[in-house]
């Protein structure tokens, strides 16, 4: 158990950081390693890695638990819930990434609101699709598919925003 905590801790906070906040973490990593160990059992192996995308699910499962127990998860709701993303994909072609540390872009991504946060992390960094996402989190897939479109919007103007900053020094 200690040597499994100790070779994945640092990764799983990091993948608990992107849902909730750091007053929280410790508690949410915890409930983590608890399920991890009284589930293990249940493990399947699948080739390399698969330990870790299991250890990844329910620590993001625990996160999602957590928003939703302490009513944390809070969506932004528009009257138009599906935005046009024709207009704003050609803003974002010229973001550059390149010279952004990852804390950096973690920190963004952790500025930005619950709602946008979590379904911008489900979706563009755990994979899972706008229907799963609709389920997991009891939203519409609209809403899922809105929150996400004005998520990436909301980083391309931070990173836009820093990338100006940067020239100025």
């Amino acid at each position: 158990m200690r040597e499994l905590y100790n070779r994945h801790a640092s990764y799983l906070t990091a993948v608990c950081s992107r849902y909730v906040p750091d007053s929280c973490l410790r508690d949410v990593l915890h409930d983590s390693f608890i399920k991890i160990f009284s589930s293990i059992t249940s493990f399947d192996y699948r080739g390399d890695g698969s330990l870790r995308r299991w250890m990844t699910r329910i620590s993001v499962n625990e996160s999602l638990r957590y928003l939703q127990k302490s009513r944390d998860l809070n969506f932004i709701q528009y009257a138009d819930e599906l935005p046009d993303i024709a207009d704003d994909n050609e803003d974002n072609e010229d973001i550059s990434l390149h010279d952004i540390p990852t804390d950096t872009i973690h920190r963004m991504i952790r500025d930005m609101p619950t709602g946008y946060r979590t379904v911008f992390s489900l979706y563009a960094i755990e994979g899972l699709g706008h229907k799963e996402i609709a389920e997991t989190l009891g939203i519409s897939i609209s809403t899922s598919a809105s929150q996400y479109h004005r998520a990436k919007k909301m980083l391309a103007q931070m990173i836009s925003e820093h990338n100006l900053q940067s020239k100025r020094l």
